[in-house]
């Protein structure tokens, strides 16, 4: 009783403090944060949805860059971890109740799939559809099956698929992914606002893309060479890439090597070698490259300093990744287990300045957690 006491005091001493000083602290708040402390009595929440407060908030909040990993322990929760570049903590957001409403089996194996603003897109195994949730607004839907039929998840690739939210406070937002049929790349786009899909196929030859007014979705990923979509203007179609790496020995060098795994986005390959230890592995080095729009090629952008190697280069016995360029920037971030632990590095390369950054996690506590999804998302606001 005296727990509740105490918070019930402390939130009237909070309120009673000038208005000016309660926004400039929950200004500092990340926006988790902030919809938390919407709940706490109506004085708060009716200055937190004052249209003045939102337009300031989702300012400053979608600027952020956010990674989410999805765990799931076998029937008991589903927890959807964030942690943003401009926090010092992971935040739980607990989405089995808002999951709950589409899917009616306890067991049911859902994994995340992209994120996007206030949207998530999770898959759902053995109903085979895809689920867009917006954590904001709390709504849930069933997207309804592509032309190529129901999916399964194995299905899905993170490089072969991009989700874009409307730029207004609708809550629509866009979803298209690249698959071949019948050899041949085939765009598929679901919009929520007709709830319809359209489908573009993929055409050879060469057209003058902006590197920033298109995206590259990756129908099929090699070593050797890579199928690459790059998708601009709605009334452009879709151009197929082929980048491969100029230097043919170098070429070569990354074929049916055990020592190197490539992680593919944007436009964008990683490639990260390493050596055997023991029973496991360690990191040793990680390259950028981007595909050259003047000739379609693979282009060599940076790798990872030596100093940093040093210092994420641990043992390994499983690795995965996950990258985004956006606004400059190339995101990566390698999640690896070894003997039962999980490890999660987040690294952030600066095109303009060519400098690279790691960005230091605290314990995401995975330990005993079956990993379902892991992608870095932007634009979260309080609409």
């Amino acid at each position: 009783m005296d727990e509740y006491h105490s918070s019930d005091t402390n939130a009237l001493g909070f309120c009673l403090l000038p208005s000016e000083l309660i926004q400039s602290i929950l200004f500092s708040l990340a926006l988790p944060e902030i919809l938390r402390m919407k709940l706490v009595n109506k004085f708060l929440s009716y200055l937190i949805s004052d249209q003045d407060f939102i337009r300031q908030c989702n300012l400053r909040s979608r600027s952020a860059t956010w990674l989410f990993v999805y765990k799931k322990r076998w029937r008991r929760d589903a927890i959807l971890h964030g942690f943003s570049d401009q926090s010092n903590r992971w935040f739980k957001i607990c989405i089995e109740d808002l999951i709950k409403q589409v899917v009616f089996y306890p067991d049911e194996d859902i994994y995340l799939l992209t994120a996007s603003g206030n949207i998530f897109l999770f898959a759902s195994n053995s109903q085979k559809a895809v689920i867009a949730v917006n954590l904001v607004s709390k709504a849930v839907k069933k997207i309804p099956p592509c032309p190529l039929g129901p999916r399964g998840t194995s299905s899905w690739r993170r490089s072969g698929m991009k989700l874009v939210p409307e730029s207004s406070d609708s809550g629509h937002f866009r979803f298209l992914f690249v698959e071949l049929v019948g050899n041949s790349p085939v765009v598929f786009e679901y919009n929520s606002e007709t709830e319809k899909w359209q489908c573009r196929e993929a055409r050879e030859g060469k057209g003058n893309f902006a590197g920033n007014d298109c995206m590259f979705l990756n129908a099929h990923n090699a070593p050797q060479e890579s199928l690459v979509v790059a998708i601009g203007s709605e009334y452009i179609p879709p151009l197929i890439l082929r980048p491969r790496f100029g230097n043919r020995e170098q070429q070569a060098s990354w074929v049916n090597v055990n020592d190197r795994r490539h992680v593919y986005g944007d436009g964008h390959v990683m490639i990260m070698r390493s050596r055997d230890q023991r029973r496991a592995k360690v990191l040793c080095s990680i390259e950028v490259w981007g595909i050259s729009l003047r000739s379609g090629n693979w282009e060599y952008v940076s790798n990872v300093p030596s100093e940093i190697m040093e210092q994420i280069g641990k043992p390994y016995g499983v690795m995965i990744g996950c990258l985004e360029a956006r606004n400059g920037r190339i995101r990566v971030v390698l999640m690896s287990n070894y003997e039962g632990s999980w490890d999660i590095i987040w690294l952030t390369y600066h095109q303009q300045s060519g400098v690279w950054n790691w960005v230091l996690l605290p314990d995401c506590k995975m330990k005993g957690a079956n990993l379902a999804g892991i992608t870095f998302s932007s634009g979260l606001s309080l609409t």
